[in-house]
């Protein structure tokens, strides 16, 4: 199966199983990333996903030109992703945390993939890109509305008007990559971040991802008094009370999701 899907502890990891192909994605596994994330979005026993690519040396080098996606520019356009390139990129209804695990090429579409991440981990070899313009197309799904959005508006249009390759720590210090670490500390580092992710409230955990994901566009205030279901059901939940009670008892707090 092109992207393979494993629940456990409350960590979903979805790989992309591509590897012969950088992980690029064909028609077949974007039908198959949306399921998925259709999946994880029904689901209440996931607190965190890890996305990644399987192999060494690609996270994903985005849209497989030669598996089904190269169909002219305007062809592949008009068909419209309203979640962007992967079902992700700007996906609003996947209200659990999602860490993107880079251990190698994160390129065109697979950029734009971890621009729908919440938080980036990647290998000190990993290279990012937005290529299109190389090629004759433009970053559609996700690319060039995200980028500038989420860092300096010089250093989003470089990206995308030189289609160079970044770093893993020049990304980091665009703000895009969390921690960069060497490829025998890649796992162990992801999982710190999933464990520290693990350790809070679900509810708390959705209700936040939720409101950052739904009140970009409001002013502070209008964000503020916005209520979402999930605020709304995190804050009248036994697990806000069970919070406060273990830390009154200096002990660690038994969730249970309701």
């Amino acid at each position: 199966m092109s992207v393979s899907l494993t629940i456990e502890d409350r960590v979903a990891r979805v790989t992309l199983n591509r590897p012969d192909r950088m992980n690029a994605v064909d028609a077949e596994t974007e039908e198959r990333l949306e399921s998925v994330w259709t999946e994880i979005e029904t689901r209440d026993d996931i607190s965190c996903v890890v996305l990644t690519g399987s192999g060494e040396k690609a996270f994903c080098a985005g849209a497989d030109l030669k598996g089904g996606s190269g169909s002219s520019g305007f062809d592949y356009w008009t068909v419209g992703r309203e979640n962007g390139f992967g079902g992700l990129a700007f996906r609003r209804t996947l209200d659990v945390p999602v860490i993107a695990r880079i251990n190698g090429y994160a390129l065109g579409g697979g950029f734009e993939m971890v621009l729908g991440c919440d938080i980036v981990i990647a290998v000190d070899t990993a290279r990012f890109g937005l290529p299109e313009a190389r090629v004759g197309r433009m970053p559609l799904d996700g690319g060039m509305v995200l980028l500038q959005r989420k860092i300096p508006f010089n250093r989003a249009m470089a990206v995308m008007l030189t289609g160079r390759q970044f770093g893993a720590s020049e990304m980091a210090s665009y703000g895009v990559v969390n921690e960069v670490v060497s490829a025998a500390e890649l796992d162990a580092a992801v999982d710190r971040w999933v464990s520290d992710i693990v350790a809070c409230a679900p509810l708390s955990l959705r209700a936040i991802k939720q409101t950052v994901n739904r009140t970009a566009h409001l002013s502070p205030a209008e964000a503020q008094a916005l209520r979402t279901p999930a605020l709304i059901k995190a804050l009248k939940s036994e697990d806000a009370m069970e919070g406060v009670a273990a830390f009154r008892e200096k002990r660690a707090p038994v969730w249970r999701g309701r």
